[in-house]
């Protein structure tokens, strides 16, 4: 029989029927729900965070995550045992040597790209793996091709935008880059479908669907209040009354995290230097006071063990 390398297929991405092994490079909040989600549908993953000790906590908050999960009865204890035997942390990047996807989803309050770190990453990710394994990166305003570029195979590089709630939102944008191939794309379609996750394909932008549209919507909601036209909550309700939506502005920005809000709004302006996207004065007040959302207990809404209990609205518009 002749081999596949005599027609040119040697240094090709080869399809497989499956995936066994997930990388998650980063796992703070984005990196542990992404954890959870691969673990739970019977693939294994290996995480890589800062250090020994970071791995340790993580480890602890993934359980205490499924212990919720058993609370509100979810799942049982022998699920969750099995849950966490899939799932193994290092922070040794040679750990990924077997993973057949690698997914970078590092978290950072910095503003910005930070794209020299996620290059920076890439390379050392592309050090220890197999050569027909995939590199992704979670991506909100980045382009996966300016981090493919810092790749020897950069064809092996495909965006993906999980959107937030991802433990609740059934698809995953997946952007290819100028030279990621058709494999990496096939390959992610196919981790998709095993997550149970919808593929929408996008061509490459910076923010691709979702967040292009969010971000207007909450900068027009910004404008309404400053300009005194409604409520807080009365916003939040009409939009959610008249559109469909689930969540309102106000209240998806909180969720979403009101820095994060204001690196999107950042980037998108600067990469279109189109008014919709430049950020609204309220949102940088907040910021600037480390009103961030549900993260700190207050955004837009003031919270208490996760429940709304009010509203900032005389400190917004003050």
């Amino acid at each position: 029989m002749n081999q596949l390398s005599e027609f040119g297929l040697g240094n090709a991405l080869q399809s497989k029927s499956s995936i066994h092994c997930v990388g998650i490079v980063g796992c703070g909040s984005v990196g542990q729900e992404l954890t959870l989600l691969v673990a739970k549908s019977g693939i294994e993953v290996m995480f890589v965070d800062i250090s020994e000790e970071r791995v340790a906590e993580i480890m602890l908050d993934l359980g205490k995550e499924l212990d919720d999960e058993i609370h509100h009865w979810g799942m049982t204890g022998s699920e969750k045992r099995l849950v966490l035997s899939r799932i193994k942390g290092s922070a040794d990047y040679a750990s990924l040597k077997d993973c057949e996807i690698v997914i970078e989803a590092i978290s950072s309050r910095k503003r910005g790209t930070m794209l020299e770190v996620r290059q920076e990453l890439f390379r050392k990710i592309e050090s220890v793996i197999k050569d027909d394994a995939v590199i992704s990166s979670q991506l909100s305003t980045l382009m996966i091709s300016d981090l493919a570029s810092a790749l020897k195979r950069p064809e092996r590089a495909i965006g993906l935008h999980f959107i937030d709630p991802i433990s609740k939102t059934n698809i995953v944008e997946v952007g290819k880059g100028h030279n990621s191939s058709e494999e990496a794309f096939k390959q992610i379609s196919r981790l998709c479908r095993m997550i149970k996750r919808k593929v929408v394909a996008v061509n490459e932008s910076p923010g691709n669907i979702s967040t292009r549209m969010i971000i207007p919507f909450i900068n027009d909601a910004c404008e309404l209040l400053s300009e005194g036209v409604a409520s807080i909550e009365d916003i939040d309700t009409t939009m959610k009354e008249a559109s469909g939506h689930h969540i309102g502005p106000f209240e998806l920005a909180d969720r979403i995290g009101l820095d994060k809000v204001l690196k999107y709004m950042e980037n998108l302006y600067s990469e279109f230097g189109e008014r919709k996207y430049k950020a609204s004065p309220i949102i940088k007040k907040l910021v600037r006071a480390a009103y961030l959302g549900r993260a700190t207990g207050k955004g837009f809404y003031k919270y208490e063990n996760g429940k709304v209990v009010g509203n900032t609205v005389r400190f917004v518009i003050d």
